[in-house]
């Protein structure tokens, strides 16, 4: 993918798009996708960076959602399960199956989860990835070894998925490209053009060049995540809010807290919602808490509040409780929720996904979650082939592996993280041993190479520090005190790459710091 490339082709005022996606989240993405494999012309712009808002700060999980069973909504976890064993096997360089172990300190607690997740596998159908299992104390020690032991009767043990969001996203818009879909970042949308009263293309513009854009386009969809509302107004003013933004944390360990391969999942806290512990790129995870914020923000932080709570909790399920000194970076991330007819708590709201059409042809599609991201692409793009006039064409995406995705089993030699680039692996190696220097680490706890801040902005189009370290390598969550003392080196590279003088590396390493403080504990007051 290169960036200037697209610029030029965005700036080509005869072109019109059958599809204009703004935004570059998991939705956004996903509905690009979806629309350029039934070959519709699609460009797709995010103000920012790909995957910068919700869509790189999940839990990780490829899931149907067990808490949703709990509350009886079968078709949302019949549908979530089904699009889990899709990503697993299109994105295989990115998603596998995980085990997760509920461990039991009451003995009614094993037939009662046991039966649910029974029920679970079952809506799994053909793509289950395994059958849930009744575990003895002695096992369930065995799949947790640091797992609190008094008064443990046992355990429950099921499979769901795990993924890399962000690098996902980053494939995805591989993806698009790949299709013949253009995609941009740092392409912000400034106003909606319309003929007619119809929507008929919007005013860009190009935050890193500083240029205006005009598009035109038959369709405009509106896939911002938490902030659908803001293009909502530009299309009609005087627009009702339609989404509850709820803030999800997390905290991140070192894995001798939770060693093994097996995750940790708490069903039920002591205020009612869902707690995880799971392993991720050699790291160990812990949330998410689950409440509402007032309004959306580019950079959510995590609240002191939240931070207590899961410590507290973990500390109830973990035989040597974490503290606040044992966190190598914590994060922050916003749920977009459909409001239900009156407001509630965010914890019992839906992610099913909505998809609402204005009376100028604006088509906003929000709500979901990134398990679900291919069935939400295909709905969107239905109705964009009803409101574009376009020929009906049955989606493929269900059976289309993803840039990179390769069925091979080869078993990947250290380091062990590069299997995230599939199939462009061996490129990324060859760049690696191709200059002098590339094949060094770019920090002593990271697992990173250098050559890998080089490949991010010849291919992938990272564009500034954070780009490299927050999602195209996943730095800034593994150790964001590692993030950060990396960042002069990151952006020297990024400098060479793209052809910036030393004043535009100290602000960038100066920004990032300001950033990776947001991520350090003692950056939250």
């Amino acid at each position: 993918m290169d960036r200037n490339l697209a610029i030029q082709a965005i700036s080509d005022r005869s072109t019109v798009w059958d599809c204009l996606v703004i935004g570059g989240g998991a939705t956004g993405l996903g509905t690009a996708v979806e629309a350029a494999s039934r070959g519709l012309r699609t460009l797709l712009v995010e103000k920012t960076d790909f995957a910068k808002g919700t869509s790189s700060r999940a839990t990780k999980l490829a899931h149907g959602g067990v808490r949703y069973l709990e509350q009886g909504n079968i078709s949302l976890v019949r549908e979530a399960l089904h699009e889990r064993g899709l990503m697993l096997k299109n994105a295989a360089h990115l998603a596998h199956p995980l085990k997760f172990v509920i461990p039991a300190y009451q003995y009614w607690q094993i037939p009662f989860y046991g039966i649910g997740l029974g029920i679970y596998d079952l809506l799994s159908g053909k793509l289950s990835l395994g059958r849930s299992k009744t575990l003895g104390a002695s096992e369930t020690i065995k799949q947790l070894p640091t797992v609190q032991q008094s008064h443990l009767r046992g355990g429950i043990s099921y499979f769901d998925g795990q993924f890399d969001d962000a690098r996902l996203a980053t494939t995805l818009a591989h993806t698009l490209s790949d299709l013949g879909g253009l995609v941009a970042n740092y392409v912000e949308v400034t106003q909606l053009t319309k003929k007619n009263d119809k929507i008929s293309g919007a005013i860009l513009h190009d935050t890193e060049g500083g240029t205006e854009l005009e598009v035109s386009a038959r369709v405009v969809v509106n896939a911002t995540g938490v902030f659908v509302d803001s293009i909502r107004k530009m299309d009609e003013p005087g627009s009702a809010k339609m989404l509850a933004v709820s803030q999800g944390a997390h905290l991140v360990l070192p894995k001798k807290f939770l060693p093994g391969t097996s995750a940790l999942m708490v069903p039920k806290t002591s205020d009612g919602r869902v707690l995880f512990g799971i392993p991720w790129h050699d790291r160990l995870i812990l949330g998410t808490t689950d409440g509402e914020v007032p309004e959306p923000v580019e950079e959510p932080r995590i609240q002191e509040k939240e931070i207590s709570f899961i410590l507290s909790e973990a500390a109830r399920y973990l035989a040597k409780p974490p503290t606040e000194s044992d966190v190598l970076s914590c994060y922050a991330g916003l749920r977009p929720l459909v409001k239900p007819g009156h407001a509630g708590s965010t914890a019992a709201i839906s992610r099913e996904h909505t998809v609402v059409i204005s009376p100028s042809g604006l088509v906003t599609i929000t709500g979901g979650k990134w398990t679900t991201y291919r069935k939400m692409g295909e709905d969107c793009v239905n109705r964009v082939t009803q409101v574009g006039g376009f020929p009906s064409v049955p989606s493929r995406t269900a059976a289309l592996p993803l840039h990179g995705c390769c069925t091979d089993t080869e078993t990947f030699s250290p380091p062990a993280h590069l299997a995230v680039y599939g199939i462009d692996r061996k490129r990324v190696e060859q760049l690696a041993a191709s200059e002098t220097g590339l094949g060094d680490l770019l920090h002593i706890r990271l697992p990173y190479l250098k050559a890998e801040v080089a490949w991010a902005a010849r291919e992938e189009m990272a564009r500034t520090v954070e780009d490299v370290l927050a999602r195209r390598t996943r730095a800034l969550l593994l150790d964001s005190s590692a993030a950060a003392e990396a960042a002069p080196r990151v952006a020297e590279i990024l400098a060479k790459e793209l052809h910036r003088d030393t004043g535009w590396q100290t602000n960038q390493v100066k920004d990032f710091s300001t950033l990776a403080r947001i991520y350090q504990l003692r950056g939250t007051n």
